[in-house]
C-alpha cells in the first residue's frame, strides 16, 4: 500500500488538538510553546504530512519564489551571479527559477510571462542583446506590484533598481593600464554596441587616450560578438590593415581569446609585440598557456548585492514605501602575463 500524506485535521486528530494549534504550530507561531512545536513537527514526519505550498502562498501574499533571466548560463559570470542571489535569498528563504532568453527577445518576453504565471515575488533580469523595446518590461511595471531588479545589462526604465559595476571606469582602468606599459598603438574589440554597457566600456577607453594625449582612431574600433570566433576574425580585420595596433583592450574575454589564439597563430609574440586584456576574469583566463590579464567584474557580490535591493523591495513595500535603487559596484583589474610589458 501506498503512504498517503496526511492532513493537518489528520495530525489534529491523533494529538487531540485543535486544527488551529497544528496550524499555528506549523508554522512557528510564537504563541505556541516550543514543547507543542516539536510534539507537532515531530508528529508531521512520521505521518507524511506535506505542507500545501499554493494554499500558503494565497494566504500570505508570496511564494516565495523568484524568477532570474540571463542571456545564458554557460559562463562563469552568469553563474556567479546567480550563485550571488541564491545565497543572499536562501538566508530569507526563498528559492530561484532559472531562465535563458538565448539573447532572444521573445524567449525573454515568454519567460516573464511564465514567471509572472507562477506568480514569483520578484525578477531579476539581464536583458537580451536584441532587448531593444522595453514596452514588454514596462508593461509589467503598470500591471503588477512585482519587482524587477536589473543587474549588469540594463535598460534606463523609472521604477526599476539596478545593480552594475562601473563599466566607463573599468574600460578607462583597462586601457589606461596598457598605456602605462607603454603601449602606443591600442585597439578596442567592443562587443555589441546595442548594448549601454558596450558603451560605456567604449567610452572609458576613448576617454584613456584622451586624457593621456592619444589620438582616438575609429579604425581601432570594432565592433564584436562576444565569441571565440569573433576574437579571430577582428584579429584578421585588423592585420588586413596599415596601421597594425600594438596592444588589444577587448569587452569580452572569449573574444580576447580568440585574438590570442589568431596571433600565436601568426607568430606574433604577447605581450612584447602585441599586449592582450579582455573583460569578466572568466576562469580560462588563468590557466592559459600566457595567462590573460583581466577586468574582474565581482559576479557573486553584484547577485549579492541585487538579493540585498530585493529584500529591501519586499520590506519597504510592506510599508506602502516604492524605491528605486541604483548600485554601482567598483571594478577590479586583474593583471596577468598577456598585458605586462614592463
Amino acid at each position: 500500500m501506498t503512504k498517503k500524506n496526511a492532513t493537518i485535521y489528520d495530525i489534529s486528530k491523533k494529538l487531540n488538538v485543535s486544527v488551529a494549534t497544528v496550524s499555528r504550530a506549523l508554522n512557528d507561531n510564537p504563541r505556541i510553546s516550543q514543547a507543542t512545536k516539536d510534539l507537532v513537527v515531530k508528529t508531521a514526519k512520521e505521518m507524511n504530512y506535506k505542507q500545501n505550498n499554493l494554499a500558503k502562498a494565497l494566504k500570505s501574499g508570496e511564494t516565495k519564489n523568484v524568477g532570474i533571466i540571463v542571456p545564458y548560463i554557460n559562463t562563469n559570470f552568469f553563474s556567479s551571479v546567480i550563485r550571488g542571489i541564491e545565497e543572499e535569498l536562501s538566508n530569507h528563504g526563498y528559492h530561484v527559477i532559472i531562465c535563458q532568453s538565448h539573447e532572444d527577445v521573445f524567449t525573454e518576453k515568454k519567460h516573464l510571462n511564465t514567471l509572472l504565471n507562477a506568480q514569483v515575488d520578484g525578477i531579476f533580469m539581464s536583458v537580451s542583446r536584441t532587448t531593444i523595446d522595453t514596452e514588454h518590461i514596462q508593461h509589467i511595471l503598470n500591471t503588477t506590484n512585482t519587482p524587477i531588479i536589473f543587474f549588469d545589462r540594463k535598460k534606463d526604465i523609472p521604477g526599476i533598481s539596478t545593480v552594475t559595476i562601473d563599466d566607463y571606469k573599468a574600460g578607462y582602468m583597462a586601457t589606461e593600464h596598457l598605456i602605462d606599459e607603454g603601449y602606443k598603438n591600442i585597439c578596442h574589440l567592443a562587443g555589441d554596441l546595442n548594448l549601454e554597457i558596450y558603451q560605456n566600456r567604449l567610452n572609458g577607453y576613448k576617454q584613456a587616450l584622451i586624457d593621456h594625449q592619444f589620438q582616438v582612431k575609429e579604425e581601432n574600433i570594432i565592433s564584436t560578438g562576444s565569441s571565440i570566433d569573433a576574437g579571430i576574425e577582428a584579429i584578421k580585420t585588423l592585420w588586413d590593415r596599415k596601421s597594425i595596433p600594438d596592444a588589444i583592450f577587448s569587452a569580452s574575454d572569449f573574444a580576447a581569446l580568440g585574438a590570442c589564439q589568431e596571433l600565436k597563430k601568426r607568430k606574433i609574440k604577447i605581450p612584447q609585440e602585441v599586449a592582450v586584456i579582455g573583460f569578466s576574469n572568466e576562469p580560462f583566463t588563468q590557466f592559459m598557456e600566457l595567462p590573460m590579464s583581466s577586468m574582474d567584474q565581482t559576479p557573486v557580490i553584484m547577485g549579492n548585492m541585487a538579493g540585498k535591493v530585493f529584500i529591501d523591495h519586499v520590506k519597504d513595500n510592506s510599508s506602502g514605501v516604492s524605491i528605486e535603487k541604483k548600485v554601482v559596484l567598483a571594478p577590479k583589474i586583474i593583471i596577468r602575463k598577456s598585458s605586462k610589458r614592463k
